[in-house]
């Protein structure tokens, strides 16, 4: 799965290396570095909401919240959604044709029980880059929050790669540079073909290390949280 992720690079960084026509439009989304990102938080997202419209960059809050739900809370419960079988269920049907998203990142955490609790790992590149998580988006309306309907969002996972099942089974889907635009297109609306580009990331993409225990706690941000022990 992934419960916290880091975006630390800055806006013009990510968007340099992922999606360079978004620079000018992307600094409405800059945040300070990001070291504990949790669910239920803000985080950007790169859509496209029409097909023939121009990509955005916009925040939404963390844990999808299907347009028929009554509570928030519902967003708590999916936070990820398992690739394989996206399009069997309904939170996650419609979103998959037609509004899927990327959000940005370089770097999420997955944990390991010792005798003396829970020690995180950060998994990153092993260039330092910021990467693309593939995800879905969508809007609720009855659920306003200052008066405006709610976007959120899930990010999408897979069978973990062997470079980090040793901590988990499970990974985001972090999507390959060349399949951006279908990925990203409302208009292409091939699910098998769609599904088929939710593959585990390649061997050589991540490397994983030990961190400090300071980021067990999400109300902490900041850089202590990335530190190597």
């Amino acid at each position: 799965m992934c419960g916290r992720f880091t975006l630390r690079a800055p806006a013009a960084d990510w968007c340099q290396l992922l999606l360079p026509d978004l620079i000018s439009e992307a600094f409405a989304v800059d945040d300070p570095p990001r070291y504990n990102i949790a669910p239920t938080q803000r985080v950007v997202c790169v859509l496209q909401e029409a097909a023939g419209e121009p990509l955005i960059a916009v925040k939404a809050r963390w844990g999808l919240v299907p347009p028929w739900a009554k509570d928030l809370a519902i967003g708590n419960r999916m936070i990820n959604a398992r690739g394989e079988t996206l399009d069997t269920k309904a939170s996650f049907k419609k979103p998959l044709a037609t509004q899927r998203c990327l959000i940005p990142a370089d770097g999420y955490y997955e944990w390991t029980k010792t005798e003396t609790g829970k020690q995180p790992h950060l998994m990153e590149s092993n260039k330092g880059q910021p990467f693309a998580m593939a995800g879905l988006w969508d809007v609720n309306r009855s659920l306003a929050e200052d008066g405006q309907p709610i976007r959120s969002c899930t990010i999408i996972t897979t069978q973990a790669n062997q470079t980090t099942a040793h901590l988990h089974d499970r990974m985001p889907v972090i999507l390959n540079h060349a399949d951006f635009q279908r990925w990203l297109d409302p208009g292409f609306r091939d699910l098998q073909e769609l599904k088929q580009l939710l593959q585990p990331a390649s061997e050589s993409l991540l490397k994983t290390r030990l961190v400090s225990r300071h980021v067990n706690n999400a109300r902490h941000e900041d850089p202590v949280c990335v530190e190597p022990i």
